[in-house]
Formats: C-alpha cells, structure tokens, sequence
C-alpha cells in the first residue's frame, strides 16, 4: 500500500531498519546520522555522519598508533576482535569467514551491553 511514496520498497524492506528496543548500543538501527535523515532533517543528518565518520577515524589512528608502539617496543598488541564473530578459514573452500562465537543473545537478555564500545 502507498508503494509510490516508498520508492517501491517492500514492506519488508521497509521495515529492516525499523528501531528495535533492547538491542545494543553498537546496532547499526541506531545510528543518529540515519535516523536523522529517515525523519527528513538532512543537513543535520549530514553533519552527524560527517562527526560519525571523523570518530571513527580517529578511532583507527588510535588503533594504528598502539600498533605501532607495540612493535617498536617489542610488546604484544591484541588487535581489535569483534565481540560476537571470530575469523576463521572454511574448511571446505578455504575462504574466510566470519562465525558467531556466541554472546549476544545472553547479553540482549540481561540487558548488559557493558563490552560494548561507544561507536556513535
């Protein structure tokens, strides 16, 4: 229904974004920037994603720096490791892949997202 003013979107579609409560603070549905421009305020959605985009490059070069540091001084430095997912090889075609390692579905029932880092 009314198709033509969603740009022929699904109701599916439509609804992928839709904010859920009780998801974690990392959840790409909460992104400010997006939020902004699905409510039609696009200079200031322009702008948050402009923020959003900057903190996450600071974020890397904080990253890389450490990186840097620990191999100057010949101490180990633990890359960043997503909460969720592990990397590993497909046995069968050798590819890698990233494999749910559990956590989150425990995390969503307590409501503690306490390992979760502040992205936006």
């Amino acid at each position: 229904k009314h198709a033509e003013n969603m740009y022929y979107f699904s109701e599916l579609a439509l609804t992928l974004n839709a904010p859920e409560s009780g998801t974690a603070p990392t959840d790409s549905r909460r992104r400010p920037d997006q939020r902004l421009m699905e409510n039609g305020r696009w200079d200031e959605a322009n702008a948050e994603k402009q923020r959003l985009e900057e903190k996450q490059r600071t974020s890397r070069k904080r990253r890389e720096a450490e990186a840097a540091r620990a191999t100057e001084d010949g101490t180990p430095y633990d890359p960043y490791k997503p909460l969720w997912f592990e990397r590993r090889k497909d046995p069968v075609t050798q590819e890698l892949e990233h494999v749910y390692k559990g956590g989150y579905w425990e995390s969503k029932d307590k409501q503690d997202w306490s390992l979760c880092p502040d992205i936006f």
